[in-house]
């Protein structure tokens, strides 16, 4: 109903209060209205002038103007916190994604993040807005109106306060069930938006092999899923919305039922009993007008769990032991790993025993089967998976880190996945990411040197060009040349990371980005995972991965020599082709 991380939110408990007076002050304005509307109602039942029933019309006219008033200032109050708290929550959940990095986004699925952090906000910020005025109105205003009726007649007064923990119970009953719906509904939705990305990604794939009809079938049975488990919270919804109105239709009744015995008995008179009955739809109203809302929150109050719940996750710790400025890499600095250990469940290890030694601007391959953990060791190095504690040791230029996730080591690499990431907006302001005070010029040379020129003469606008999601489409081979382009533009980052960065493109296109890859690698220090065998003669040492350890290491000569795993490796690949 009310997730008690609310109040922790800043300026919450203080708007808290406010409200909690404001609905006294509403529900004074109800009782007025009850109050004065009975009076002129029971003046016309005894045939008084209408001159005699203009004062108690106006008052209640105040009353109803005061108490609408009141609503749209609650809101008016209510909506810049909203606002504020959303867009806070937002750009924290941006910076933690930041902090917890790629690997975060792989474990939970794109689909999902993008659920929270985008879509998921925004159902915040509808329960935010719902929830909270309703629930202390719901808290507040039928006490105020309790109160006055058992000054007027207490039989009725308790007859009201015994049914009204009855509705809730029962409701709170349903509400489990709504719950219960609601979080599978969440689910399923996350897993839709999961399945969408994977089948937007995978479509060419899926076009090449032939299988996209076939495919068609799987998309329809979880979107069919998706659209029973939103079938049956919408059944519990209306379940609950007819047995609410229901039994507070009953219990009005019921009260009506005690105020006309009482009339025929002579015990109460007709202006208390009108204003009893008058005021009995208004005890059950902010009840009634919460549990409508209450299903529309559920999803809002499941996106604000799973926002703390990322905002909780623990985060790397000690990020500025190599100072706050990039590093000044150079050909006699070195990165050393000794016994590191990675596990991402802590029992099963990803990474066990790792040693390795990268000096100066070598070029370091790391080759394994599928996964064998070169993807998890490039995210190792980049800083953005934590090794396990108290195990193995690396140093930087001689100074030992806890982990790789050092303000200076981040500002000093480029980071180039499968599918770089391109935002929405202009080509230059993509490619001047990592800088972006840079200058047309310079951007426009950068975007030379990674072989940009000819596509971006064809481009309506040049490099004024909007690309991204929901703009032009570029393909797999542009993207990485874009990816290519912030690290020409940025000559200061000496490390480049690579992980797989030509897996799910041609050989053709592959052949062409290796003609501006290659200039790249000159006065860098180099990680470069790969299953393709012809970049392996680029590079000056392999790291040969099996089930997470490094099984052999040295120059490709090296290991040729040996006649080892690489031996085998590249035979299997060779075999494969």
């Amino acid at each position: 109903m009310f997730d008690p991380a609310l109040f922790k939110l800043p300026g919450m408990r203080r708007l808290t209060v406010i409200l909690g007076l404001l609905a006294v002050v509403e529900g004074i304005c109800i009782i007025i209205q009850a109050q004065f509307l009975s009076l002129a109602i029971v003046g016309l039942w005894h045939l008084q002038t209408l001159a005699t029933i203009v004062q108690p019309m106006l008052i209640f006219a105040i009353a109803w103007t005061g108490r609408q008033l009141l609503v749209v200032f609650k809101n008016r109050l209510m909506y810049p916190i909203v606002e504020k708290t959303s867009g806070d929550m937002r750009r924290q959940v941006m910076q933690k994604l930041y902090r917890l990095g790629p690997s975060y986004v792989a474990k939970t699925g794109t689909g999902n993040v993008v659920t929270t952090a985008l879509e998921g906000i925004d159902k915040v910020q509808t329960y935010l807005m719902l929830v909270v005025i309703k629930v202390i109105d719901m808290m507040v205003i039928p006490w105020v109106i309790l109160i006055y009726i058992a000054w007027l007649r207490w039989r009725e007064a308790l007859f009201l306060l015994a049914i009204f923990p009855l509705i809730i119970v029962f409701m709170i009953i349903l509400g489990y069930a709504a719950q219960a719906k609601a979080d599978k509904q969440y689910v399923g939705y996350q897993r839709m938006s999961n399945h969408f990305v994977d089948t937007l990604r995978g479509l060419p794939t899926l076009k090449q092999l032939g299988l996209s009809k076939s495919y068609a079938t799987n998309v329809y049975r979880v979107s069919e899923g998706y659209r029973k488990q939103t079938m049956a919270v919408i059944k519990v919804a209306m379940l609950s919305t007819f047995a609410l109105d229901f039994f507070t239709t009953l219990s009005i009744a019921v009260v009506a039922v005690f105020l006309g015995f009482g009339l025929v008995n002579g015990t109460i008179s007709l202006l208390p009993a009108l204003v009893i009955l008058v005021l009995s739809p208004d005890y059950f109203l902010p009840l009634r007008t919460f549990a409508s809302d209450y299903h529309a929150t559920l999803n809002g109050k499941n996106a604000f769990a799973d926002v703390q719940k990322m905002l909780a996750l623990p985060v790397p710790t000690h990020r500025d032991q190599l100072g706050t400025q990039p590093l000044d890499w150079q050909a006699d600095s070195d990165l050393r790993l000794s016994q590191v250990n990675f596990s991402y469940d802590g029992e099963q290890p990803a990474l066990s025993q790792l040693d390795l030694t990268a000096k100066g601007y070598q070029r370091i391959g790391i080759i394994g089967a599928s996964g064998s953990g070169k993807s998890t060791l490039i995210n190792l190095l980049g800083g953005f998976l934590t090794p396990e504690a108290d195990q193995g040791s690396i140093k930087v230029n001689g100074q030992a880190v806890s982990h790789l996730n050092q303000t200076a080591w981040q500002q000093s690499f480029f980071y180039i996945p499968q599918n770089p990431y391109l935002f929405h907006a202009t080509l230059a302001e993509n490619i001047a990411f990592y800088q972006p005070e840079a200058g047309i010029s310079a951007i426009g040379q950068a975007a030379a040197k990674a072989g940009l020129t000819d596509w971006i003469e064809t481009l309506p606008d040049g490099l004024a060009t909007q690309i991204g999601e929901g703009a032009r489409g570029v393909s797999g081979g542009q993207a990485q040349r874009i990816a290519l382009a912030r690290a020409f533009l940025d000559s200061s980052r000496k490390i480049l990371l690579f992980d797989e960065p030509t897996a799910h493109l041609d050989i053709e296109t592959e052949a062409a980005l290796k003609q501006t890859i290659l200039p790249v690698f000159e006065n860098h220090l180099v990680f470069f995972a790969t299953h393709r065998l012809h970049w392996i003669n680029q590079m000056d040492y392999v790291l040969v991965l099996d089930h997470g350890k490094i099984v052999e290491q040295g120059t490709p000569a090296e290991l040729a020599a040996h006649n080892g795993a690489y031996v085998r490796l590249r035979d299997e690949m060779v075999g494969a082709i």
